[in-house]
């Protein structure tokens, strides 16, 4: 009997999802080399478990990091005896989530009750790929559903196809979701993929450019990591794979690609946010993508959006030389900011990875600009750190209609520049 009783505690404890009550999220605006060098220990110090949301990489850019109410005060000794301000942005992360889930679970029985799909909301993986077919079969002359591959749990991964005939014709690609914790991203690729598919006869230019061009759209490019969200730990970031050898799971999926893999900015530590796993294209979600790709051959633009910071980036994030096409790049970039500014004055930044943000190899774009897809770019989206991975809902909508405004820019130019 007792041995039944410590299994069913064992099975709660496994199934209970992981409390932040007491976390902080502190910002420190980094003043000298020398703090970025002591905060780069903090970073590597594993015994105090810091969630770095921005990396100490340049007294240019703030340093945000999650503490565990365990640590908090080792954390902020360390920081005052070292001499180093820091600020408080989320002063109890629980509380936050207590707030965004209340509100998700609102939205959740009204759907229910009126049929209805709230783009202003977050949605699990089985409402996101339920609406998929709603979409579908709205639209059936316009877009498809197509299972790319299953995660290494075994859930599908489906790309939206909005095309208007024609075999592999010139071909735009566009994922969210790759960091699962950033929710606003899988948010803005549900919205994106219903103004595609509401906005296709009645807008001249983006009916032109389906007439000529595809749009693959792959809103959950985690889909493992995405449920681990909303099931067990809402702050995770990585895939779900086992590491031989570890007890720690998941690959960041966005250092696993084949662009000077395991080099600068990626950990060989399965235990960090940054593990660029065993091998390049070790994690089965990266490579469904990278077989799609490479079989279809005739991408034009490679768009990933992550969160958050507001930037819009271009390669290399593993060196900080210039592409061969960075001022045409550059000017793109800028030119569809400019864009997305106009709607609700939302700054944003325009460079390279490597430039303005960090040194990171094993990067999506990094790998898609090498095959030969020159226009390769990646946004980060709101906001600049007040709440991190933990954007209101009520920020869904205006991020994501600001940020149609840069991808439209970007598309249209891709269109009109063939090569």
């Amino acid at each position: 009997m007792r041995g039944i009783w410590l299994l069913m505690l064992l099975v709660a404890a496994a199934k209970a999802e992981k409390d932040f009550t007491g976390d902080q999220v502190i910002r420190v605006n980094v003043q000298s080399e020398e703090q970025i060098q002591l905060l780069q220990a903090l970073e590597r110090d594993q015994d105090w478990e810091l969630d770095f949301w921005l990396h100490p990489v340049s007294t240019e850019l703030p340093v945000d990091i999650r503490v565990s109410v365990s640590s908090l005060r080792d954390v902020k000794d360390y920081l005052n005896t070292h001499g180093i301000p820091f600020s408080i942005m989320i002063s109890n992360l629980q509380e936050l989530l207590d707030e965004e889930k209340a509100e998700t679970e609102e939205n959740q029985m009204k759907e229910r009750r009126t049929r209805s799909f709230n783009f202003g909301a977050y949605h699990t993986l089985e409402t996101i790929y339920s609406w998929m077919d709603l979409l579908v079969a709205e639209h059936p002359h316009l877009v498809s559903k197509q299972e790319i591959g299953r995660s290494y749990e075994n859930r599908p991964m489906y790309a939206l196809k909005f095309s208007t005939g024609g075999k592999k014709r010139p071909a735009i690609w566009m994922d969210t979701g790759i960091h699962s914790r950033e929710w606003v991203s899988q948010a803005t690729g549900v919205w994106t993929a219903n103004k595609i598919a509401a906005d296709y006869g009645t807008d001249a230019s983006l009916t032109s450019l389906l007439n000529t061009m595809d749009i693959y759209l792959l809103i959950l490019a985690n889909p493992d990591g995405y449920v681990y969200t909303h099931t067990q730990n809402r702050m995770w970031r990585k895939t779900r794979s086992k590491s031989p050898g570890s007890v720690c799971h998941g690959v960041d999926p966005n250092r696993n690609w084949d662009a000077e893999f395991a080099g600068p900015g990626a950990s060989n530590n399965p235990c960090s946010d940054s593990y660029h796993g065993p091998s390049a294209h070790s994690e089965i979600e990266v490579m469904n993508v990278v077989n799609l790709i490479r079989s279809h051959g005739n991408f034009k633009a490679f768009i990933s959006v992550h969160a958050y910071s507001q930037l819009l980036m271009y390669p290399y994030g593993s060196s900080c030389r210039n592409v061969a096409h960075q001022p045409e790049l550059d000017s793109v970039g800028r030119a569809a900011v400019q864009k997305l500014t106009s709607l609700y004055g939302t700054r944003y930044k325009v460079g390279s990875i490597c430039k303005i943000i960090y040194q990171a190899s094993g990067g999506s774009i990094d790998w898609s600009y090498n095959l030969g897809i020159k226009y390769s770019f990646a946004f980060e989206l709101r906001d600049t750190g007040r709440y991190g991975f933990v954007l209101p809902a009520n920020q869904i909508i205006p991020t994501a209609s600001e940020t149609w405004l840069a991808l439209k820019h970007i598309m249209e130019y891709v269109r009109d520049h063939p090569y």
